[in-house]
């Protein structure tokens, strides 16, 4: 019952921003006043970007209070760049290239079902099962004043990441340049991406079923997820997400929009830091704890690498 209210939550949350833009498109049979709609059609990141704060901001902010769960902002992580990037393109100062916007509009689908179902596959397919650990980690710290702290860091903090990162959706559309070799490696690199962060994601995932079965069994535990892609890297899903910011990045760089490099560059900022939450995690957990630290001195942390012995020496993958 709390899955399928939280579904019609979710569904309903991003209503208000959807009408509005329906009202702003020319066709629209109720169209906004003219003073209202030139500003909106002269302004279309700050038009964006207040979207956010009302719909995502303020709205999803006040339903995780009342829910006492900020799982939505989550979700919509991979949602609101498919939104950001039919809003770019099919904006009055759009001027799409045709094969650029096409593809770029194609990849970002693709990013978004990969994590979206990488999402619902870890919460077991319900909605809003759970809180995001760290937010969770945050509410016990923090305490009663947790409910004004998590507006900034949950929701405002995730507007300057998330529209920072998106900016070169702004930009792909904002160019006639004709496609050349510049867009074909950027393709690449988003594919690789998609494909390396699918397939960790994915191991990890059987890595944890596993766990889980061999614990209904009353059997020892695997303490260490070192196969596959994480035999190379200790975080090969955050290599292929990078790779997939980096890589769109590379489309607004080839257009002429090379300051917005630092939306992907605070993007991985950011993951250095889960890392080393995530990293610290795994070492307060004393039955895995000695594992882990053997996996950290073998293992490159991010790019991947073949393994190390910890005197130093390469390692053949056994």
């Amino acid at each position: 019952m709390g899955s399928l209210k939280n579904a019609i939550i979710a569904i309903l949350v991003p209503l208000p921003s959807i009408v509005f833009y329906l009202c702003f498109l020319n066709s629209s049979p109720f169209p906004l006043p003219s003073n209202l709609h030139q500003w909106c059609t002269d302004r279309p990141l700050l038009l964006a970007n207040i979207l956010f704060f009302l719909n995502v901001n303020l709205l999803f902010w006040l339903i995780g209070l009342l829910l006492s769960n900020h799982w939505m902002i989550d979700l919509y992580w991979t949602v609101i760049p498919v939104m950001l990037a039919h809003y770019y393109e099919a904006h009055p100062k759009a001027e799409p290239s045709g094969l650029r916007s096409r593809v770029s509009v194609l990849l970002t689908w693709a990013w978004s079902l990969r994590l979206t179902h990488s999402y619902f596959r870890r919460e077991k397919w319900e909605w809003g099962a759970r809180e995001d650990w760290r937010f969770s980690d945050m509410r016990r710290r923090h305490g009663k004043q947790w409910w004004w702290i998590s507006f900034f860091a949950v929701y405002l903090s995730q507007q300057v990441f998330l529209m920072g990162i998106c900016l070169p959706m702004y930009a792909i559309h904002s160019s006639n340049k004709p496609w050349d070799t510049w867009d074909f490696i950027a393709t690449i690199t988003c594919i690789t991406g998609i494909i390396v962060a699918y397939f960790a994601d994915t191991q990890l995932y059987n890595f944890v079923q596993r766990n889980e079965s061999l614990k209904e069994q009353g059997a020892p535990i695997l303490l260490n997820l070192d196969k596959g892609l994480w035999g190379y890297s200790r975080h090969p899903n955050y290599v292929g997400e990078q790779l997939w910011w980096w890589g769109l990045f590379m489309f607004a760089w080839n257009v002429g929009y090379g300051w917005m490099f630092w939306g992907p560059l605070v993007n991985s900022m950011c993951l250095a830091y889960v890392t080393l939450l995530v990293e610290q995690k795994m070492l307060k957990k004393e039955y895995r704890a000695e594992a882990y630290r053997q996996y950290q001195k073998t293992t490159s942390v991010w790019i991947p690498w073949f393994r190390f012995s910890i005197g130093g020496s390469k390692q053949k993958k056994g």
